[in-house]
C-alpha cells in the first residue's frame, strides 16, 4: 500500500474501531463485518484515500497470516462428538460436492472465456472452490441453526481450504510454461501428508503439555498466546521443511482440541479474536484491490459466470452429494446456498496474479469479482438464512407432531 506507517495505522485503527462499534447494530441484521470491510475498502480506494499494489508481497503475507489463524481456530472449533456422529455430510461435501463444483466451474469458465486454456479454466475453478463461513458468521455461531449443520459448514470450510491448495498449485504448474505435472502432483501430495503429520504432532504435544508444564502450567492470560504460538509454529515448521503449512495449522488446531479434552476458553477466544482482526484487514485490503485492478474484459460473460458460480455450481453439487442421506430438505438447501468465498480464495487469486500463467490477470479479475459478490450476497443473507431455517425446521417438527 502506498501509505506511510502512521497513515496505515490510522486507517486500520479507524476501520477496526468502526467495525467493532457497529457489531451490535449489525447483529441480527443483514449486515456483517465482512460486507462492511469490503465496502469501506472499495469506497476509500475509489476516492483515492488508499492505494493498493496487487503484486506487493505484504498483501500476500497479510492474507496468508489471516488464513493460518482462521484455519487453526476452525480446527479448534471442531467438536469431537459431532465429528464422530456427523462425519458423513462433511465427507460428502468434500469428496463429492467439491469436485463437482470444480468441474462445473471449469466447464463454465472455458465456455464463457475462450481465451482460457483448459488448465487455466480449472485453475480458476480451484481458486473458487474453498468456502469460508467467516463471511456468514451468523451461520456457524447462531444456536438457532442445528449443530450438525453448523458443524458441517465449519469443518467443510476448514478442510477444503487445505485440500484446494495443492490443486491450485498443481494447475498453476499445468497452466504455466513447462513443468512436470506428474512429478509435481506427487510432490504436492507428499507436502500435504507431511504438513498433516506436523500438525498432528505439534497439536497433540501442545494439548498434552497444557497441564504438565513447570510451575503447574502457564497463567490464564497466556493461554491464547500459547495456542496461537503452536499455530504459527506448526505452519512455520511445515513451510520451511517439506510440508504444507496451511494444512499443518488446521490439523494442529484439531489435534490440540482433541488431545486437551477441556480446551480452555482462552485458547479459542484469543485465536478467534486475532483471526477476526486479520480478516477485517484482509477484507478491507481486498476491497481496495478490486478498485486497483479493475476489470478490462467483456462484461456479459463475467455476469453469466458470477451468477453461475453463486446460484448454480455449489447448490447443484451439494444437493447431488446429499442424495439419500436423510438430511431434511431445508437443511440441504441451507448448506447448498452457504458456500461463500473468502480468505482462502483471496490468497489463491493473489498466487495466480503473481504467477507466470499467460492469462493470470483475467483469472484474477474474474475470481476477485466472484469473491466480492459472494461476500456481499452471503454476508447479507446469513442472519436471514438462519432465521428461515429455524422457521422451516420448526414447522416441520410441528407437522410431524
Amino acid at each position: 500500500m502506498n501509505l506511510g506507517f502512521g497513515d496505515a495505522v490510522l486507517i486500520f485503527g479507524a476501520l477496526l474501531t468502526v467495525v467493532a462499534a457497529l457489531s451490535g447494530v449489525m447483529r441480527g441484521t443483514v449486515l456483517s463485518a465482512s460486507v462492511l470491510s469490503v465496502a469501506l475498502g472499495i469506497a476509500l480506494a475509489a476516492t483515492d484515500v488508499v492505494s493498493v499494489d496487487a503484486t506487493s508481497e505484504s498483501i500476500v503475507e497479510l492474507v496468508e497470516l489471516a488464513l493460518i489463524l482462521t484455519l487453526f481456530s476452525d480446527g479448534m472449533f471442531v467438536e469431537r462428538e459431532l465429528l464422530r456422529k456427523h462425519w458423513s455430510p462433511v465427507a460428502r461435501a468434500l469428496v463429492i460436492a467439491m469436485p463437482i463444483t470444480m468441474a462445473l466451474l471449469g466447464l463454465a469458465a472455458k465456455a464463457l472465456f475462450p481465451d482460457l486454456s483448459w488448465a487455466e479454466a480449472l485453475l480458476l475453478a480451484a481458486v473458487l472452490s474453498p468456502t469460508d463461513p467467516v463471511v456468514t458468521s451468523a451461520v456457524v455461531t447462531s444456536r438457532i441453526v442445528p449443530s450438525s449443520v453448523r458443524h458441517t459448514l465449519n469443518l467443510e470450510s476448514g478442510l477444503n481450504d487445505g485440500l484446494a491448495l495443492p490443486l491450485v498449485l498443481f494447475f498453476l504448474i499445468l497452466a504455466g510454461p513447462g513443468g512436470d505435472p506428474g512429478g509435481e502432483a506427487a510432490k504436492l501430495l507428499g507436502e500435504a501428508l507431511f504438513g498433516a503429520a506436523v500438525g498432528i504432532g505439534l497439536g497433540a504435544l501442545g494439548g498434552r503439555l497444557h497441564y504438565r508444564l513447570p510451575g503447574g502450567g502457564f497463567t490464564a492470560r497466556y493461554e491464547g498466546i500459547y495456542a496461537v504460538g503452536f499455530a504459527l509454529f506448526s505452519f512455520g515448521l511445515a513451510d520451511v521443511t517439506i510440508g504444507n503449512g496451511l494444512i499443518a495449522a488446521f490439523v494442529c488446531g484439531i489435534a490440540m482440541a482433541a488431545t486437551e479434552r477441556d480446551v480452555p476458553q482462552g485458547f479459542v477466544e484469543f485465536a478467534e479474536n486475532t483471526s477476526a482482526i486479520l480478516q477485517v484487514l484482509t477484507f478491507f485490503v481486498f476491497g481496495a484491490l478490486i478498485v486497483a485492478t479493475g476489470f478490462h474484459h467483456s462484461v456479459p460473460p463475467l455476469v453469466a459466470f458470477v451468477l453461475f458460480a453463486i446460484l448454480l455450481a455449489r447448490p447443484v453439487a451439494v444437493m447431488l452429494s446429499f442424495v439419500n442421506t436423510g438430511i431434511p430438505r431445508p437443511q440441504k438447501l441451507f448448506m447448498a446456498w452457504f458456500g461463500p468465498k473468502g480468505v482462502a480464495s483471496m490468497l489463491f487469486a493473489l498466487f495466480v496474479l503473481k504467477s507466470n500463467v499467460s492469462e493470470h490477470t483475467l483469472i484474477f479479475d474474474i475470481a476477485a469479482i466472484v469473491i466480492v459478490v459472494s461476500i456481499v450476497a452471503h454476508g447479507l443473507t446469513d442472519t436471514v438464512g438462519a432465521q428461515w431455517l429455524a422457521k422451516r425446521m420448526g414447522l416441520a417438527e410441528r407437522s410431524e407432531a
